[in-house]
């Protein structure tokens, strides 16, 4: 039996491999270029997965939100070209109306505000929200709490602040909880800190943001029961998808909307957004495996072919050592060797070039302010090796079959 670890016959197969340099690297760049291909796609699509799941961070995927349009159809008297609001009493109607719902809050903003402390200034977005718009967009708090029930039953003058708003007022405050952020003239108590990094931006950037209870920013800003968003979730076990024109029903006959006015009401459904991003990188990864497979097995005909012409050109030499008492089983190791050998170092020096390829990637990333990893799992690159190995070991099987279908005397006959 053929001995797997015989240094000799290991020193012999490296010695065929160099002989022929010219030949062994137009082979192994084949495969060095297929798995260079299937691991730096791959380490590109996680990243730019993570990337897009980090711009949801937070964000409850069966969510929707409601904003009121401009009506272009004439509806019961109306006509086209009105404006109206979502109102204080639509949150109620949808709970009542819709059992399946979970969470529905209101939402209104100032866009554009001016927030000051000291000599220090930002400029963001101040939101008006209650304390269960936490179901929706979690905080993910550095500092205190978020908004309370008590906060917006009492009208207080709170306000859990953003990360970018906090950096720019607070550089040299570690917890500004209990100080007062000044937007227009009014000043609220610092009361949280969040590092919510979302940017979806419903209704403002999450990161230059102020958040001061609803009905706080209501009566300040004198928008009566006006509201200018509602975002609503489905309970477990629901999609959104599913409950979403039972609540636009809702929503549609309170207001006096025609039922197929697209203009008249804005639905932007998280939870559809979502499926189309995870179908979106599904074809993605089915593409990159198609294209790194693809050109794996293009580099493997390749060995393939190479061992054949090295196998003919040693003709005389295998039949001689088939003369001299060699066993098949001999001859046959050699050859699926040279090609394994071909194939692992190729493919070892192409994941290794991936791997600091990417790493380079995620060093100019990094220099822009985003923290996201690159890198392929180190079970997916064992994985490729184990795959390169057993690639070559079958694109060297047939020039195997070939070495030992030769008859000796016919051999030392071509010599």
């Amino acid at each position: 039996m053929t001995k797997l670890f015989d240094l000799d016959q290991w020193s012999e197969i490296l010695q065929t491999v160099t002989r022929n340099k010219s030949r062994s690297l137009l082979t192994a760049f084949g495969v060095f270029w297929g798995i260079f291909m299937l691991v730096f796609l791959m380490g590109g699509g996680e990243g730019l997965k993570r990337f897009m799941a980090q711009n949801f961070a937070g964000l409850a995927q069966n969510s929707c939100f409601l904003m009121p349009g401009t009506t272009s159809k004439a509806y019961k008297g109306f006509q086209s070209g009105r404006e109206w609001s979502l109102k204080n009493a639509d949150v109620d109607r949808i709970r009542r109306a819709v059992p399946a719902v979970e969470t529905v809050t209101p939402m209104a903003a100032c866009w554009g505000r001016t927030f000051s402390y000291g000599d220090q200034q930002s400029r963001g977005t101040l939101k008006g929200v209650r304390a269960d718009y936490a179901d929706i967009e979690e905080p993910h708090l550095t500092h205190g709490r978020f908004l309370t029930d008590t906060d917006e039953r009492d009208s207080r003058k709170v306000c859990v602040i953003g990360k970018r708003v906090y950096e720019e007022l607070f550089p040299d405050v570690d917890n500004p909880c209990g100080r007062y952020v000044e937007v227009d003239g009014v000043y609220y108590q610092v009361v949280g800190v969040s590092k919510m990094t979302s940017n979806i931006g419903i209704m403002g950037s999450a990161e230059q943001s102020v958040m001061i209870p609803f009905r706080t920013l209501q009566r300040l800003y004198h928008r009566g029961d006006d509201v200018q968003a509602i975002g609503f979730t489905a309970r477990r076990g629901t999609t959104v998808t599913s409950i979403q024109a039972d609540v636009e029903r809702v929503v549609r006959q309170a207001h006096l909307l025609a039922p197929d006015d697209g203009q008249a009401l804005h639905v932007f459904n998280l939870e559809t957004l979502f499926q189309m991003i995870d179908n979106l990188f599904r074809g993605i990864e089915t593409l990159v495996w198609l294209i790194g497979v693809g050109t794996l097995l293009s580099g493997a005909i390749g060995v393939s072919n190479i061992m054949m012409v090295t196998v003919r050109e040693r003709t005389g030499e295998i039949g001689i050592r088939r003369a001299i008492g060699a066993r098949p089983s001999s001859i046959l190791w050699q050859v699926m060797a040279e090609s394994i050998v071909l194939t692992v170092i190729a493919g070892l020096a192409g994941i290794t070039f991936a791997v600091a390829l990417l790493s380079g990637v995620e060093h100019i990333v990094a220099a822009q302010g985003e923290t996201i990893s690159f890198q392929v799992s180190f079970g997916l690159a064992l994985g490729a090796a184990a795959a390169l190995a057993v690639l070559g070991g079958l694109a060297g099987l047939a020039p195997s079959m070939r070495a030992l279908s030769i008859r000796p005397i016919d051999a030392i006959r071509d010599e």
